[in-house]
């Protein structure tokens, strides 16, 4: 009788833990169908009819209206080439698995654009019973419904019917109900069908979704599968993704089984569909979407976060599988050469070790000298667009700015070394306006120049300020600000942008170098300040110019300095250009690497001797995030190394931070990084890693 009892209560139990995951799952539709509304609202896609199933509407940000209209782009994609291929059958029908409240059928019925297609939606019945409650109290929806059929016998999964719509409720877990739920709606399985499934699969267990794709080509002898969901669970933007999902109770499954586009592909294949095409979302848009459209889109909203939107793209996928007659026609059918081709970086054995920065006190996290009197502690370290500098080579480093979970910083932070241990001290009254994407340059005179950033993408720092300390108190840092008043043509404000020294004939220029602007994404221009005088002049430099860039790197070197990587008016940049010295100023010369380094953007650089060494950064043509390369600038040999971060806790993200070389360049400390990561939330490093560069250099 216990015994009874006992698989009962498991029973219940599993039965009650199943139903708090269909719930959650379910939450995913109504924040999902406020975000794609918001991205209507903005003018991304046009569609009428997603705000008729938003009780509330809200204002997203600009990278969640960006995510949900390439998504949107993706899927409508591929069901006007369905449509379009399938114009001359005399039957032909869309299903949509866990369709939850999309206007799939009413934006395509009212544009005219169906073409006696019938469309059938699935989802939980609880979900289907609102989607019905919704349409049938819309006069709009009504209309474009147009007669309804006769009301289904009680119980029946037919929720809303209509000569060309069927509303569904049944459990896509269960094939057998979902099945007989289907004939009874009047679906026709030889007539040629484009299965749907938006982020749908993925709450599923892997045996049950691996069934559906299963039932799904033994069904339908002329189909299409199209599916949007995530990949690349095991990067550091993967790892908060997941864990995001794991807080709201809606594992994603499959990750775990199929990591990346060639799984996914397999996924299907091994299933019954012959033939199977999978596209990350930075390549969709770049192959798919016209200059044009994107030119359009990207002047909709100011806009700042591309190290996060173009993760964000790497994450998600655009898959088609088709067999039978449409075998031969597919959806997704990329161009032969591609804006951003797929690379493969060729990393060397080595790996770079990464580890933590021990702080003062002990288990503190980030310790902390409070010398401004705020009381506040010294916060900001976890940030990213941070501006850093080297007061002291080796063993004090300022830094300032920058974003963090509270918004934009304006505290001066200075990390002091003792030895084997780090502090964090917070000098008094140095707090300039919380800017973020500025430079901060070392010059002569115990001194750095803080030149550009912003507040916004629409507030950009206007003044240039000048930092001394008192080299006389190193374990108290005494900082002085005081604004530049400079003559001569000042350059436009810009952040984003490099600013380095450089001697001419004698005397010290800061050199500023592209960067964005309110005007323009990406700048190419260049500007000299001399420092004695404070004077923004001209000083001649001849070659081919260098392309329009923000989010590059820029080193002394050799006289003059070394640029690499950025991003240029829409793709990340793999050139490395260096400005030497000429007769009477400077000349621009390109180095071509050997093999070419996989374009880049938002990392750190630091010369070494002959080499120069670029850390972290974001970009969209390889697997995984980019980890150490290191370019010979006499050979042009360029070597890519990948870091190991098993000593690190938390994901390490390496972009958007500061660095500076430690050690005689043996060792590099890594400050701030991360960002927004889409919709699921803030991730920034939360204190100071050093890598070791000595694999790499040795």
């Amino acid at each position: 009788m216990l015994c009874e009892e006992s698989r009962g209560q498991r029973s219940f139990n599993r039965t009650k833990k199943q139903f708090g995951k269909d719930t959650a799952v379910q939450g995913t539709n109504d924040s999902s169908i406020v975000s794609k509304c918001s991205a209507a609202a903005r003018g991304y896609f046009q569609d009428d009819f997603l705000k008729r199933f938003v009780i509330k509407t809200a204002r997203r940000a600009p990278l969640i209206n960006r995510g949900y209209y390439i998504r949107a782009k993706a899927v409508d994609h591929c069901l006007r080439e369905f449509l379009q291929r399938t114009q001359s059958c005399t039957r032909r029908q869309l299903l949509s698995l866990g369709a939850g409240f999309d206007s799939l059928y009413f934006r395509l019925k009212a544009g005219g654009e169906l073409g006696g297609a019938v469309v059938f939606e699935v989802d939980f019945p609880d979900v289907a019973q609102r989607k019905a409650a919704l349409i049938n109290r819309d006069p709009v929806l009504r209309e474009i419904l147009g007669t309804t059929e006769s009301a289904a016998p009680p119980h029946s999964p037919l929720v809303l019917s209509s000569a060309d719509y069927r509303l569904v409720g049944v459990d896509l877990k269960a094939l057998g109900g979902l099945e007989s739920a289907l004939r009874e709606a009047g679906l026709q399985t030889s007539a040629p069908t484009l299965l749907l499934s938006e982020v749908v699969l993925t709450y599923m267990d892997n045996t049950r979704s691996e069934a559906l794709i299963q039932w799904a080509s033994a069904l339908f002898p002329s189909s299409v599968f199209v599916m949007y969901e995530q990949l690349r669970p095991h990067d550091p933007f993967g790892r908060v993704m997941q864990q995001h999902f794991l807080q709201l109770n809606s594992t994603l499954h499959a990750l775990s089984r199929y990591p990346d586009k060639q799984t996914q592909r397999q996924r299907f294949l091994d299933r019954g569909w012959e033939e199977c095409v999978c596209l990350d979302m930075n390549h969709f848009y770049f192959e798919f979407l016209s200059e044009e459209e994107r030119s359009r889109v990207e002047r909709l909203e100011p806009f700042d976060e591309y190290e996060e939107w173009h993760l964000k793209c790497s994450h998600y996928f655009i898959l088609a599988a088709s067999k039978g007659e449409l075998k031969h026609q597919p959806l997704i059918c990329p161009p032969c050469e591609s804006p951003v081709p797929a690379l493969v970086p060729v990393l060397f054995s080595q790996l770079l070790p990464v580890s933590v920065v021990p702080m003062e006190p002990e288990g503190a996290g980030l310790g902390c000298t409070d010398l401004s009197g705020s009381g506040l502690g010294c916060t900001g370290l976890a940030g990213f667009g941070l501006g850093c500098a080297a007061l002291r080579p080796g063993s004090a480093v300022l830094v300032s700015g920058g974003a963090g979970r509270h918004g934009r910083g304006d505290q001066t932070r200075v990390l002091i070394r003792d030895k084997a241990v780090w502090r964090c001290a917070c000098p008094r009254s140095t707090e300039w306006g919380g800017r973020m994407f500025h430079t901060v340059t070392p010059v002569p005179g115990q001194r750095c120049v803080v030149f550009g950033g912003r507040t916004s993408p629409l507030r950009p720092a206007t003044s240039l300020l000048s930092v001394s300390w008192d080299p006389t108190t190193p374990t108290d840092p005494r900082l002085s600000v005081s604004e530049l008043n400079c003559t001569g043509t000042a350059p436009r404000p810009r952040w984003r942008h490099s600013a380095t020294l450089l001697t001419f004939r004698g005397e010290s220029y800061l050199f500023v170098f592209g960067g964005s602007s309110i005007e323009e994404q990406a700048l190419q221009d260049w500007h000299f300040l001399k420092l004695e005088e404070n004077t923004w002049t001209q000083v001649p430099v001849g070659g081919a110019v260098p392309e329009p860039r923000h989010s590059h790197s820029a080193c002394p070197y050799a006289g003059g300095l070394v640029i690499a990587g950025g991003l240029g008016g829409q793709t990340p940049l793999g050139s490395t250009v260096l400005l030497r010295p000429a007769q009477s100023g400077f000349r621009w010369h390109e180095l071509k690497t050997d093999p070419p380094i996989i374009p880049r953007y938002s990392h750190t650089a630091h010369v070494i001797g002959d080499q120069l060494v670029l850390v972290g950064g974001v970009w969209i043509q390889a697997d995984g995030v980019p980890g150490v390369a290191v370019i010979n600038l006499t050979t042009g040999g360029s070597r890519e190394y990948s870091i190991d971060t098993a000593a690190v806790p938390w994901p390490l993200m390496l972009h958007s931070h500061s660095s500076e070389l430690l050690d005689g360049g043996r060792e590099v400390l890594l400050i701030g990084g991360g960002g927004n990561c889409f919709s699921f939330g803030t991730h920034l490093n939360p204190q100071p890693v050093t890598l070791d560069l000595s694999p790499a250099l040795d």
